[in-house]
């Protein structure tokens, strides 16, 4: 349930903390594993203790635990989100408290991989089951070699639509951000709503857009921890951002934050003709309340290309299971991480009821995930028309250690732009003299 942190902006860990903490590796506490949510089967396996905050994960838990004799899993909700990792990086910093397995974000791996606080799971097998996802997925959990979770779900995005909107106006998709921009102008011209919105409070979908353009905003390497590759006011990344700096000048897209109530009422009401997001996004709108009192309203299409003749697959968001380093014991807890979310019944439970887009082939490869009919886009195959080919052809990014600030000083220069106080070319240019500011402050050794 990646969408909890599209808003969440809020500096968790400071890179001072990353440069200079460690996990003691002082064992899971004990109360990580006496308030368990379920139940344990079997009273004489040793126990996994995880946190996480995936709706179905009472059905996940007990499927594993019901058959596995050899290790139970204790499982217990801290918060989603931002929430969680405040009480990660408590433990973290305390050197106790943590529970054996834990929920992360893929772009916050970096902040507690430099912390020491995550265990390197190719020393338990984890490359065995490195085929069962796609090389893009398998990046966003790896340094290197090492290998620092287990991915479960993921983001690719597609142009989610109106398609009432679209044909009232005679539009088809737009194939590119060209014929995006153009199909804007015309609806707005015609006296409709605006195509999109622009929220300030989503920098990870901006990141996206960026990095389809060609940007890379980041790079950074285990092996060299206290260097960094910094990068976002590039011509790609100044492109994009003066491109939907543009649009909101021109009245042709909103600056609502998004997953809010007013965006959420204005989704309802037909305010957007469209909404670029991630795999995850109609169960997100579902559980909001989007579609039902509009049912088949909704469609979706691949993501509009900068470049159609070079077409880049981005992801936003996506989840994963990795191994403290106050694991009791980590050989155990790595299988928990590897298995968990793994058995054919709790991939089905998760895609089927729009809790994850999972990133495990055994789902993502199957005839009933590939050919399933998503009632949110009056049953069309999204699955294997979109999200699949999207997943498949997701390569991978690299996040810094300071994602969260990243994303906070984002919001900032997005909410300015959206104000029109900067153009997206001085948004990009401020970006950047933050982040090696500050990256420079503590202790990294920044590359421009």
């Amino acid at each position: 349930m990646k969408r909890r942190l599209a808003t969440a902006v809020v500096a968790v860990v400071g890179a001072v903390t990353a440069l200079t903490g460690c996990s003691s590796g002082g064992g899971a506490s004990a109360s990580a594993k006496s308030n368990c949510s379920n139940t344990i089967v079997q009273k004489n396996a040793p126990v996994v203790s995880v946190w996480a905050w995936y709706p179905n994960m009472k059905n996940v838990v007990d499927n594993f635990n019901n058959q596995h004799t050899d290790v139970q899993v204790c499982w217990s909700s801290v918060g989603e989100g931002v929430e969680e990792y405040n009480k990660v990086q408590t433990a973290v910093s305390a050197g106790k408290g943590l529970p054996d397995v834990v929920m992360l974000e893929a772009d916050h791996l970096p902040t507690f991989e430099i912390q020491n606080a995550l265990v390197d799971l190719s020393k338990y097998g984890a490359n065995d089951v490195r085929s069962n996802f796609s090389a893009g997925a398998w990046r966003d959990v790896s340094q290197g070699d090492s290998v620092y979770a287990i991915p479960v779900d993921g983001g690719p995005m597609g142009l989610i639509y109106r398609s009432d909107i679209f044909q009232k106006y005679g539009l088809t998709p737009p194939k590119t951000w060209d014929e995006f921009a153009a199909n804007a102008k015309k609806v707005k011209d015609a006296g409709g709503p605006m195509f999109g919105d622009l929220g300030a409070n989503s920098p990870a979908q901006v990141m996206a857009l960026m990095i389809q353009k060609g940007a890379v905003p980041f790079r950074y390497n285990l092996a060299d921890k206290n260097t960094i590759t910094i990068k976002v006011n590039d011509d790609a990344s100044k492109q994009v951002l003066n491109y939907w700096a543009g649009l909101v000048k021109d009245g042709l897209v909103g600056t609502t934050d998004q997953f809010t109530t007013d965006y959420v009422q204005g989704l309802i009401a037909g305010k957007y003709a469209t909404f670029p997001s991630a795999a995850w996004t109609p169960g997100y709108m579902t559980g909001a309340g989007i579609g039902k009192s509009g049912s088949g309203s909704w469609a979706v299409a691949p993501m509009p290309q900068w470049d159609p003749s070079n077409p880049v697959s981005v992801n936003w968001g996506g989840s994963t299971f990795a191994v403290t380093n106050q694991a009791s014991d980590k050989a155990q807890a790595a299988k928990v991480a590897e298995q968990l979310y793994a058995d054919p019944a709790s991939l089905k439970d998760g895609w089927s009821n729009q809790v994850i887009f999972p990133l495990n082939k055994q789902a993502l490869d199957s005839p009933d995930f590939a050919n399933n009919k998503t009632q949110f886009f009056n049953g069309e195959t999204s699955n294997k028309d979109i999200y699949i080919p999207a997943e498949n052809a997701y390569k991978g990014m690299d996040y810094a250690p300071f994602q969260t600030y990243f994303y906070a000083q984002f919001q900032d220069v997005l909410t300015k732009m959206n104000h029109q106080q900067l153009t997206g070319d001085q948004a990009a240019d401020q970006l950047q003299q933050t982040l090696v500011k500050y990256a420079q402050g503590q202790g990294f050794t920044v590359k421009e």
